[in-house]
Order: structure tokens, then C-alpha cells, then sequence
């Protein structure tokens, strides 16, 4: 059974049995809940585990702000984190962070390490870090991005067109890329979330917290990280996972900035396994 609890602006969901270790889905820039995959999430609570996604501010049902001036910082997203936990009652949780959600793991179990059992950072980047010697986001992406600038966000079609390939054009080198199933979830979370326009702000948030290091983590870390992963590059799991004593890497084989559906079991195992 899953339950939603709602406050005014963060809408979360809960998958699995209360009583079990819990975990916290964090995704990434523009992305609701739905990109954490209702069936991978059951799948995770079926390994007796109290799983628990929401959506990001400015995406799915949660609050939004007008696009081009979010009144909220990345402080308040890390915050937000926590709140979602009190939600549901969960006193320390494992949490998992994907690409921008990576970075909000990392700062809560900084933040808030008393809340934190354990954190995963999946296709990320190590936070506090000098990370200007690794290699960068690929030539090829930076250019589909690039055309991110001349979509009208106010039209839906434009829209789907641009994430479906945005989806396409970080996908895993070693699995096909399924089209036509990737235009259906963005289309039913497109239509979810009122359209996407809001979630751009994302990409203007200022820190407004503390400078912060991974170096100073105390929970345990492991990362997961595709080796074809073409916005942050292997290097940065690696170089994350040789910061931190004691971190443990997974290296996703062809895996791109995704979590395509044939990797899940790879994934859900080195999550259970962590904690």
C-alpha cells in the first residue's frame, strides 16, 4: 500500500511498511517524484524497506513559483528534505540522491547528520570538492542543452519534444533507448505538474547555506554512477567515492545520467546492501 501526505508545498509518497528501515528518494534538477518509478520504488520496498519520494519545489503537485525568480534558495530544498522525513514520521532515513539530487543528499546528511543513517549518490558530483581537473560534460550534450534556451516552455509539444530528447541524449550506451515509453512518462508528468516552466528555476538557485564538504561526512557513503554517464562523467563518482573513507562505488557498465530499467536490480541491490 502506498499513502501520500501532503503539506501546503512539498507532496510526498510513502511505499512499503512504516515500521522498516526508511528511504528517501531525492531526484535531480526539474524533476517531480515521477522520476522515481512507482515500480521502483515498490520494488525497493519489497526488500523490506519504507520507501518515500516527492516532489521537488516547482515540480509535480508541489508548490510553484512564477518562472525566472524563485523566492527559495538550495538551502531550502536541502531543509525540505528533512521536512518530508517529519511528514512521515521518519527519525533517520538512508537517503538517496540522484545528479542535482546527489548534491541535496550529500548537504543533508552535513546538515542534519543526526537525521541520516546512511546517504547514495547516484550520477553526481562530489560537493566541496575541487572538481576542475576531471573531465566535463560532454561536447555533444552541452550542444543539445544549448537548445534548451529556444523552447517556448509554455508549449506543451515544444516541451515533450525537448525532454524526450534531453532523455534520449543522456540515456545508457549499453541498453536501447525506449522512446516511446520515455514520451509517456514525461507526457503524464508534464500533465501532472500543470507544465514544466516553474521547474526551470531550478537552474537559477543560489546556495544560501554554508560552504560544505563531502570530506566531512560521517555516514556511510556509497555511490552509484554510470560509466557512459555524459554530464558528470565517471570520474566524478570516482573521485567522490575516493574522498570519503570507507565509500563504496558501483559502476553501472554503459550507464548513462539515467536509471534505465534493466539497471534497477544492480541498483536496488547496493542499496539494501549499504543499509
Amino acid at each position: 500500500m502506498s499513502h501520500a501526505s501532503q503539506r501546503p508545498d512539498i507532496v510526498s509518497e510513502g511505499f512499503g511498511n512504516p515500521a522498516d528501515p526508511a528511504v528517501l528518494l531525492i531526484m535531480g534538477a526539474m524533476a517531480s517524484m515521477s522520476w522515481w518509478p512507482e515500480a521502483f520504488c515498490r520494488q525497493l520496498a519489497g526488500r523490506g524497506r519504507f520507501v518515500i519520494r516527492y516532489d521537488n519545489r516547482d515540480t509535480g503537485l508541489s508548490t510553484k513559483y512564477p518562472p525566472g525568480a524563485p523566492p527559495y534558495n538550495f538551502e531550502d530544498m536541502v531543509d525540505d528534505a528533512i521536512r518530508v522525513l517529519d511528514d512521515h514520521g521518519v527519525g533517520k532515513a538512508h537517503v538517496v540522491g540522484m545528479s542535482m539530487g546527489g548534491m541535496l543528499v550529500q548537504n543533508v546528511a552535513l546538515k542534519y547528520p543526526e537525521r541520516v543513517s546512511a546517504l547514495t549518490v547516484i550520477s553526481s558530483s562530489p560537493l566541496g570538492v575541487d572538481t576542475s581537473g576531471l573531465p566535463g560534460t560532454t561536447e555533444a550534450y552541452k550542444e543539445h542543452s544549448a537548445q534548451g534556451a529556444n523552447v517556448d516552455w509554455s508549449n506543451r509539444e515544444q516541451v515533450l519534444d525537448f525532454m524526450v530528447k534531453d532523455a534520449g541524449a543522456i540515456a545508457s550506451t549499453r541498453h536501447p533507448f525506449d522512446e516511446e515509453c520515455t514520451r509517456a512518462m514525461v507526457e503524464a508528468d508534464y500533465d501532472r505538474s500543470g507544465g514544466l516552466a516553474s521547474a526551470t528555476n531550478h537552474f537559477l538557485l543560489k546556495g544560501g547555506g554554508p560552504k560544505r564538504t563531502v570530506r566531512d561526512l560521517t555516514a556511510p557513503l556509497l555511490v552509484v554512477h554510470g560509466t557512459a554517464d555524459p554530464l558528470f562523467p565517471i570520474e566524478h563518482g570516482e573521485a567522490l567515492a575516493k574522498v570519503v573513507p570507507d565509500a563504496r562505488l558501483v559502476k553501472i557498465e554503459g550507464g548513462g545520467h539515467e536509471m534505465h530499467r534493466s539497471d534497477w536490480s544492480q541498483i536496488i541491490d547496493a542499496i539494501v546492501a549499504h543499509y
